[in-house]
């Protein structure tokens, strides 16, 4: 008898949860775009997850990052990404990790989900072969042998009555066998889901066994001698004062430049280098004071990397400085925001650094506190969208209605809808508003589109879609294009033949919008 909780039960269990998330990815993802359906198919693996797994119900570390993967799968119900659902599998795989292995941690763990992603995708295949060495050979004769004698007589019996009687004949006639291809892709991409899921269920042991001793050990590193890190400190941090002093001058105090530079020059070039700097600057400062060295334990070497770590800090200050002032002399976008938020990150880091030199904190804890920084930054990146963040700012900030980049917004889609009905309702000329109607109608068509595909529908596009219904106005269609005109970016109609009649001006009378 099978009792509730043997390994063959537990067994069974996985298989029939793996089967269920098989179907269920066929039904929400297989010749569909998805939407809602990435999150409810991660909560679903979770659920599965911890029904089959009772060793992750019963461990502290591992609820919580099952709590933590339960959190990104509602982000993916709300609005489904590429991060979340990264995300989601970190959280995912280390729930599944952690009741077979403890934290020790993030670049060993990381490593370690790496590993597993890797050695998982033969799991399946071990297990079918381990299946199939437990049936019995002997069983599957016999069975054979039973079976072979009705099957072949009943297939005669068949033929021979579908030759006589043509009602036999028509109804086998009526029987459309699925399409081969249809099956073979249905089948690989079934495979391909069973190689998704079936490692969290079943971990393969060997990833438990590798303890990658040293990666995050710099004990045995040879230590810099105490002369060589004054003389590089004093060196670096001579060099930086240089640095900081013009960026005091001429970004913080606003000074005039030198002729042939522009502000916008100054600020966009000195950025993303700045950063690259400090960033060296964090890794040489880990370098020189790790514990037990002589230049941790040398008070003017202490003093001396304090010193640059504050130049670095507002060397990141600038940085981010720089940033602002280039978006507000050209616009905001989504991956300059994610450039000031890892402006911010860096500057974290080397805040971390210093505790730990302070403090006397171990590596471990220096890394680990560095990947829970980053994990919450990216958690409430995850939370928002950026792309309407940033349309949102440059409309609100557009001086003129020429000054906005209306092509960036066409890019953004549905993400710049909101914004663009804002721009709309006080654009000033005939021309601009043509171009922002048409770019409401096209982000509004799509998300309509994809609002009515239950598989593609998410929870902020009906948000969304909602509060544009509410607030968008009647306006007229604009014409149709003419022989020689065809639609550029952000609306614009440009001519490609020299004595094509120009398009008719956008009329001003509001009807209903179709």
């Amino acid at each position: 008898m099978t009792v509730i909780g043997s390994p063959r039960y537990s067994f069974l269990a996985k298989l029939f949860g793996a089967a269920a998330l098989i179907g269920l990815a066929d039904l929400f993802f297989y010749d569909h775009e998805p939407g809602w359906t990435l999150g409810g198919f991660a909560l679903a693996w979770a659920l599965v997850l911890a029904v089959t797994r009772p060793d992750v119900r019963h461990d502290r570390a591992a609820r919580v990052a099952l709590v933590v993967a339960l959190l990104f799968g509602v982000m993916l119900v709300d609005d489904p990404g590429p991060l979340d659902w990264c995300l989601f599998g970190l959280a995912l795989m280390s729930a599944s990790l952690l009741p077979l292995r403890r934290f020790d941690d993030a670049i060993r763990w990381g490593l370690r989900i790496a590993l597993h992603g890797i050695f998982g995708l033969a799991t399946p295949f071990r297990d079918a072969r381990r299946l199939a060495r437990q049936c019995p050979s002997r069983a599957l004769v016999t069975v054979s042998g039973l079976l072979i004698l009705p099957v072949l007589g009943g297939a005669l019996f068949l033929y021979l009555f579908a030759q006589a009687n043509p009602l036999i004949a028509g109804a086998f006639a009526a029987i459309r066998f699925p399409d081969l291809s249809a099956m073979i892709f249905h089948a690989v991409f079934w495979l391909i889901i069973l190689l998704a899921v079936w490692p969290a269920l079943r971990p393969h042991r060997a990833v438990l066994r590798f303890d990658f001793g040293g990666v995050a050990d710099t004990a045995r590193a040879r230590h810099l001698p105490v002369t060589a890190l004054i003389l590089s400190l004093v060196t670096f941090n001579a060099i930086f004062a240089v640095q900081n002093a013009l960026d005091l001058a001429f970004l913080w105090s606003g000074a005039a430049l030198p002729a042939g530079v522009t502000p916008a020059e100054y600020a966009h070039r000195g950025a993303y280098p700045l950063i690259v700097t400090a960033l060296l600057a964090g890794a040489f400062v880990l370098l020189a004071a790790r514990p037990d060295s002589d230049g941790a334990r040398s008070p003017l070497v202490r003093r001396l990397i304090l010193l640059w770590v504050a130049q670095n800090l507002l060397l990141v200050a600038s940085s981010m400085l720089r940033t602002l002032d280039y978006i507000a002399a050209s616009m905001l976008t989504g991956w300059r925001i994610a450039a000031l938020l890892w402006m911010g990150l860096v500057a974290t880091g080397l805040i971390l650094i210093t505790w730990r030199m302070v403090t006397g904190r171990s590596v471990a804890w220096l890394i680990n506190a560095n990947a829970l920084a980053a994990g919450l930054v990216l958690a409430s990146v995850c939370a928002v969208d950026l792309g309407a963040i940033a349309a949102d700012w440059n409309v609100r900030h557009a001086r003129r209605g020429d000054a906005l980049d209306l092509c960036y917004l066409e890019q953004l889609g549905p993400s710049a809808l909101l914004p663009l009905i804002d721009l709309e309702q006080r654009a000033g000329g005939p021309v601009l508003r043509g171009r922002v109607n048409y770019l409401i109608d096209e982000a509004m068509g799509r998300l309509e589109r994809d609002q009515r595909d239950w598989h593609s529908w998410t929870w902020r596009g009906a948000r969304r879609l909602a509060a544009a219904e509410a607030r968008v106005r009647p306006h007229a269609a604009p014409p149709p294009l003419t022989d020689g005109w065809i639609m550029g970016c952000g609306g614009l109609r440009i001519r490609i033949v020299d004595d094509a009649p120009p398009p008719a001006p956008t009329p001003l009378t509001k009807s209903p919008r179709p």
